[in-house]
């Protein structure tokens, strides 16, 4: 099944027959509320997803910045932007597919079948000179039922253990890794045994690389057949690209949700700085 559509497939798919539910999940560091960007121009029918109250929910430091959102709020969420059961979602942001990704990730984890990611988000479509909406739209209620996601998600003990027995992804920048700056979260620094795979590398030009240097990235990063792969952020949503990218090359990536954030505010977990794991 497609994990990716470009904007003359999507326009297709929008003018067909199918059931296609587009979902805009604008979200950035500098500007978490997407919401006046969406207001001002959208994909035609697209359904803003807030993420840091939709596709998280808000706790304990100790829990992370974006840790999963329970089954009841995610449900409820879905069904509110209409989606119903057996409809194709399409999902796309303005910022590297980074909110998109995590919409992706979670629900194909809690049972949606056909999730697909607009390649290059707003700018392609907008490119493309296909047209845009403004204003919400507010569709009826969906009858989606998702299920608990289970699979393909770590918890931070999980993460610890990773490197005992695969491969650990750090996929924050390289200075993040190195313990060399860290503005968001109160340590600097990684997890000891992570292997640092950067996400900006899984893209050109706000899209994603083609299947055969995704793969030699994994495999730069000591990812082998068969191996055990992970991958962690600061908050869970560049992990979730990467599980992405890993699905177009073929390769299972579990994400550790806490990610840096939970990691560095839980007292008595292991720091490692440097340019080796």
């Amino acid at each position: 099944m497609a994990l990716l559509i470009d904007p003359n497939q999507l326009s297709e798919l929008l003018a067909g027959p199918a059931a296609v539910r587009v979902l805009d999940v604008r979200w950035r560091l500098d500007r978490p509320d997407g919401l006046p960007a969406y207001l001002d121009g959208h994909l035609p029918g697209a359904v803003y997803v807030d993420l840091d109250y939709d596709l998280a929910e808000q706790r304990a430091p100790q829990d992370g910045r974006h840790p999963l959102p329970s089954l009841p709020v995610l449900q409820a969420a879905a069904q509110r932007w209409g989606l119903n059961e057996g409809e194709i979602v399409v999902t796309y942001d303005d910022w590297g597919s980074m909110g998109a990704s995590r919409a992706w990730w979670l629900l194909r984890g809690a049972g949606v079948a056909d999730v697909r990611v607009l390649d290059g988000g707003l700018r392609s479509w907008v490119d493309a000179g296909l047209p845009i909406e403004h204003g919400a739209v507010l569709p009826p209620e969906g009858d989606v039922v998702l299920h608990e996601i289970t699979a393909g998600v770590a918890d931070i003990d999980q993460a610890a253990a990773w490197p005992d027995h695969g491969v650990l992804l750090d996929v924050r920048a390289a200075d993040r890794y190195r313990g060399q700056t860290e503005s968001i979260d109160p340590q600097a620094g990684h997890i000891p045994g992570a292997v640092n795979l950067p996400g900006t590398e899984q893209l050109h030009r706000g899209r994603f690389r083609d299947v055969d240097t995704l793969r030699a990235g994994f495999a730069d990063a000591g990812v082998t057949a068969g191996t055990p792969v992970a991958a962690y952020c600061g908050s869970g949503i560049t992990a979730a690209r990467t599980a992405l990218a890993g699905a177009l090359a073929g390769i299972d990536v579990t994400v550790y949700p806490g990610s840096w954030s939970q990691w560095s505010n839980s007292p008595g977990r292991p720091v490692a700085t440097g340019d080796q794991p």
